[in-house]
This record gives structure tokens, sequence and C-alpha cells, in this order.
């Protein structure tokens, strides 16, 4: 029998979705498969003051997968954008609302550019297309003024999910982005992180995020009703020698960050480690596919975030490769190198193959 490879994602969580297009529900994805037989890499190179490489040649450039030299194609054509705008909407955000509505025509210049073309998807229990893929810098900004602040909940990695979906439509041609515009926590998702990444992948989509600042929206915003502790006093366990106090509770509940070693994380995400707590899942869809996150307060560090991952992302170099180590079933590590030496490099890390038995 012959080693093929599939990986696999499920659409169980849109089945509870509700999705919204103007107003109707959408059809829900079914499960599927795929073979895995191409790796993209986009590949962002700077020098020692941060300045893009944008003239490097193809020879320049050394892929390896797991450490094995891969006969990697640098891209040297230009492809159009197709860039989904996955906004949070929920009630938190509301005094960010107007600042957002007012980026319409920079991501239609800055991020899409030239012959690309916008999505804006708004969220929070549910998931509404403000304005399908257009061209039309006037319909992105009218779709953009739609936007209203909604419940409480927040389905930011279903939000992801939804919108790696949304890019699935479009012509293979095309580079696919995520813009998220959301606070770096997830409030309510229905669906696993696994599969999210499982679906970026599939759908070869980059995601870069600009994050609404958890200040920021807790201190225009009213304080929640705190919910009971499930646990009480004086039941939850402690180190041996420690004693309960109400510090010693909020230590023991608050949230756990993780280091900056990233793969490790991935190969517990991937795995469904039950152990592995995930605060800050925008990090997570960033890294993985090479992307980053770039903060902002005031309505000229919103405009100028959306210039700075535009300027990244049209000075990328897409390098891909059919891997020669597809019987490694497993996390996979990307590494780029570029000849001459110096120049900072970010790619993705990698991505996940699973190796099963198929005639």
């Amino acid at each position: 029998m012959r080693p093929r490879l599939i990986l696999v994602t499920t659409a169980a969580a849109l089945a509870i979705a509700g999705i919204v297009v103007f107003g109707q529900e959408a059809a829900v994805q079914p499960e599927f498969r795929t073979r895995v037989t191409e790796v993209i890499a986009p590949t962002t190179v700077t020098d020692r003051d941060g300045n893009y490489v944008h003239d490097l040649k193809p020879s320049q450039f050394s892929l390896y997968d797991n450490d094995k030299l891969q006969n990697a194609t640098v891209n040297e054509t230009f492809s159009p954008i197709s860039l989904v705008v996955a906004i949070q909407a929920d009630a938190k955000v509301e005094s960010v609302i107007p600042k957002i509505q007012k980026i319409g025509t920079l991501l239609s210049n800055l991020v899409a550019g030239d012959q690309g073309e916008v999505a804006i998807l708004a969220f929070d229990h549910r998931f509404q297309v403000l304005q399908d893929f257009t061209s039309d810098a006037t319909k992105i900004q009218e779709g953009l003024k739609k936007l209203k602040p909604g419940s409480s909940a927040s389905r930011l990695i279903d939000a992801v999910e939804q919108s790696s979906r949304m890019l699935r439509t479009r012509p293979k041609d095309r580079r696919r982005v995520v813009l998220l515009i959301a606070e770096s926590r997830d409030k309510s998702s229905e669906g696993k992180l696994r599969e999210t990444l499982s679906t970026l992948e599939l759908s070869e989509v980059l995601v870069y995020a600009l994050n609404i600042s958890r200040a920021f929206t807790e201190t225009m915003t009213g304080p929640a009703v705190p919910r009971p502790d499930p646990i009480p006093p004086g039941a939850r366990h402690v180190p041996g020698g420690g004693v309960n106090t109400p510090t010693t509770n909020s230590q023991l509940t608050g949230s756990q960050g993780y280091g900056v070693n990233f793969v490790p994380l991935l190969t517990e995400i991937f795995r469904d480690a039950k152990g592995v707590f995930i605060d800050n899942p925008v990090e997570v869809f960033t890294k993985y596919t090479g992307g980053r996150e770039v903060g902002f307060l005031t309505q000229r560090s919103l405009e100028n975030a959306v210039g700075d991952i535009g300027r990244e992302i049209h000075n990328q170099y897409i390098i891909s490769y059919s891997p020669d180590t597809k019987l490694e079933g497993g996390f996979h590590t990307i590494r780029v190198d570029v000849n001459p030496r110096g120049y900072t490099i970010r790619t993705r890390p990698g991505y996940y193959l699973a190796a099963v038995a198929g005639p």
C-alpha cells in the first residue's frame, strides 16, 4: 500500500453558526478532505534598519523542510489579492467602530492594492457579510458604515474559519489574506483552534491582525456582572504548603501565557493536547501563517498600522515547493535562509501533515 497524505477539517462549528449574508442564512460547508501537494511560504525580508528588501534573486533563497533542503520556487510575478476584513462587532468595541469605519479607502488602496478585492465580515455571536468581494472602494466604505455593535459574544476563532472558507471560493491565482480587526481573545467560539489552523493551511491563507486594545475597551465600557466561582472557597487545589486566599485563587485561575518557542505549542495544538491553554489565538493565527499583529489606539495609529501591513504584504516573497518529506507525519518545520546573511527573515514556522495508509 502506498502512503498518501490527508489533512482533515470539519465545519461542525458552522452548523451552529447562523451565518448571515445580508440577513439570510448561508449554507453550512460539509467536512472536507484534500491531498497536500504544495506548500506556500510567504516570506518577509528586512535589513538591519527594518527596511523591506525587495530586490533579491530566487537563487539567493534556500528553504528547508524539517532541516532538509527543498527544491523551492520563488514567485516573481504579481498575484492579485483577495482580502477578507473580519471585524469584531460586539458591544465591547462600540467606541472603536467609528475609527474602523474610516479606513475603507486605505484597505482598498494599501492592502488589497491594484486588481485586489475586499470582503467585509462582521462578527459577534453570528457572522454578517456586510460587503461581498468587490474592487469598488465606494462599496467597501459603504460596507464599513453598516458596522453596528452587537451582543457580548465574540466568536473570533469561528470568524477566522469562516473567512478562510470565503477565500476558498476565489480563483487559485489570487493571494488569500485575512485581516482581523479584533481583540486578541476569543469569548464564545464553537470550533477548535486546530481545525481552523488546518483550514487556513488548506486554503493557503495569510493572516494579519489589527489588535484592538483590551485596556481601551475595558476602560470605555462598563464592568460586566461577575459570575460566581463554581468552586467553593477552600476547595480549590493549591501546591503543597500553600493556603487558599483570594490572591492565590486569582493566580491559579488567571491567564497562562506561552513562551516564544512557537513550534512546540503548534505541535501540541495539532495533537489536541487537553492541557494546552491559548490566551491569544490571534498570535497563533498570525505566526502560523507568516503574518503578524499590529496594535492601535488612536485613529492615526490605526491608519499607520493599515499602511504598515499593506506595505509588508506587497513586499513579500512567495516561496512554494512540493516537499520531499511527505512520508514524515506530524508537524513539519520551515526555515528560509538568504544569501548573503545579515537580513531578518520571517515566514511561517511550519505546517502539519497526517500520513495515513492508502492505495
